[in-house]
């Protein structure tokens, strides 16, 4: 990669922007600094002609990569034709149905189209509010789960801002965050305690509507259930008459290894939300879900329109990215190239006692950094170094506080994944070693079998 430092034009239209620009971006843009310019499949490009392998895939986005010409071509026919016409049938649309329908479990056979994760949130969270029976008033959400900004998406979570409490009537869970366990305990002696709390304070409960969830939290910084947990929640949750909402906008459409997450975990959802991968970053987004629920009375209430939800290019952005995951097998693949991911995770995280857990699943992983491994203090300004070290070396992951998030297009080329891969360690090292750490010296590599697939 042709990378460095931001240069001079970037540094000019970031002051230019800045003018008029409100604060409250990202931590990737606040430490990043960077302008891009282009992305074609796994390679962004800069202002300043820099070019960087891709391994946030845009917001975790970027199933196909950047541009794919599939999707250009659909979204370019489309744009010559018909933008918005309200929530009218468009030739698409239906097509995209049948899909959808292929590719999720038979319950979840009717469909809602929206245009972002926190609108489609909103709308099942409008869903099981019509269909709730009569003394079911609160819905459960799971703690540092992440459904998005708007008023319901954080009462779920109770993300107050300012003064304003938005606690609302939900009733929080124990995630099954393992490295940082709430309970202080250890997996698996543990027996599964927070399940076991979150079964207690919410699928037992006759007062609860529907438990709304990530099955892998993905703002949190991925994390991954043990085996066991979600079994025994969505099991409770089923025999409760708990209605189990997955939110999948991050993880649906295939990133984990299978088109849903929840079905890795033998979750049977009854609604499921999707956006991000699955129009390639385009802004579309689906409710999915069981054809009684979704035909309830919330349906005779206009519920699932909005000025752009369904819009013809949202649709025929989806339905081409759909298409081609299909048809190239690239879920298949994410399972082969996630195997590759960890193995060398694995790896950094034996070099580097400041690296204090990785973890994921298909092509999502977390890197969460801390002080030193006894303490597990986090070290906010230690990834913040490794993200702007791996971009100075060619290399875009997605930094959010002390963890760094990965998740390369299911696309990429495994030559340029390994590239990314030993960039991240170089990244990695170069941070550490100018805190005064001392790495570990990497052991031998023996060589990996190539395996064939769609170019970057």
């Amino acid at each position: 990669m042709t990378a460095g430092p931001a240069g001079p034009r970037q540094a000019a239209l970031l002051a230019h922007e800045a003018e008029h620009l409100a604060p409250g971006g990202s931590d990737e843009a606040v430490h990043g600094r960077r302008v891009f310019a282009e992305g074609k499949g796994s390679i962004l490009t800069d202002l300043d002609g820099h070019q960087y392998i891709d391994f946030g895939s845009g917001t975790l986005t970027q199933s196909l990569g950047h541009c794919h010409p599939e999707v250009v071509a659909s979204l370019t026919r489309q744009a010559a034709r018909l933008w918005n016409v309200h929530d009218a049938a468009t030739p698409d649309r239906a097509d995209l149905g049948d899909l959808l329908a292929r590719a999720l479990p038979p319950q979840l056979d009717t469909y809602a189209y929206f245009s972002t994760g926190a609108e489609v949130v909103e709308a099942a969270l409008r869903v099981v509010q019509a269909a709730a029976e009569p003394g079911r008033n609160r819905v459960g959400a799971l703690r540092h789960g992440f459904h998005g900004k708007t008023a319901g998406a954080r009462m779920l979570v109770h993300w107050d801002i300012g003064h304003q409490s938005f606690a609302g009537n939900s009733v929080l869970g124990y995630s099954p965050y393992c490295y940082r366990c709430p309970l202080e305990l250890t997996y698996p002696s543990c027996e599964l305690s927070c399940a076991k709390l979150v079964v207690k304070h919410i699928a037992a409960k006759p007062n609860v509507s529907a438990l709304v969830f990530e099955p892998v939290l993905g703002a949190a910084g991925v994390i991954v259930p043990p085996p066991g947990y979600w079994e025994l929640v969505a099991d409770a949750c089923r025999r409760g008459g708990v209605l189990l909402v997955a939110d999948e906008v991050l993880t649906g459409g295939g990133r984990t290894g299978s088109f849903l997450a929840s079905t890795q975990f033998g979750i049977t959802p009854d609604l499921v939300t999707l956006a991000k991968g699955v129009g390639s970053g385009f802004p579309v987004s689906v409710l999915a879900g069981r054809r009684d629920l979704m035909t309830e009375e919330v349906a005779g209430q206009a519920s699932f329109t909005t000025t752009n939800g369904g819009n013809p290019l949202g649709i025929s952005a989806a339905r081409a990215t759909l298409e081609v995951v299909a048809r190239d097998d690239l879920i298949d693949r994410v399972r082969v190239l996630g195997a590759r991911v960890s193995e060398r995770l694995a790896e950094l995280h034996a070099r580097f006692d400041q690296l204090g857990d990785v973890r994921g699943l298909g092509l999502l992983h977390g890197l969460e950094f801390v002080q030193d491994r006894a303490g597990r203090a986090p070290a906010p300004e230690l990834a913040a170094a490794v993200y702007r070290a791996a971009l100075d070396l060619g290399l875009r992951t997605c930094l959010g506080g002390h963890i760094l998030r990965i998740g390369p297009p299911f696309t990429i080329d495994e030559t340029l994944l390994d590239e990314g891969l030993s960039l991240l360690e170089q990244a990695v090292e170069t941070a550490v070693r100018a805190t005064g750490g001392t790495p570990r010296t990497p052991a031998p590599r023996t060589s990996a079998a190539r395996t064939t697939g769609p170019a970057a």
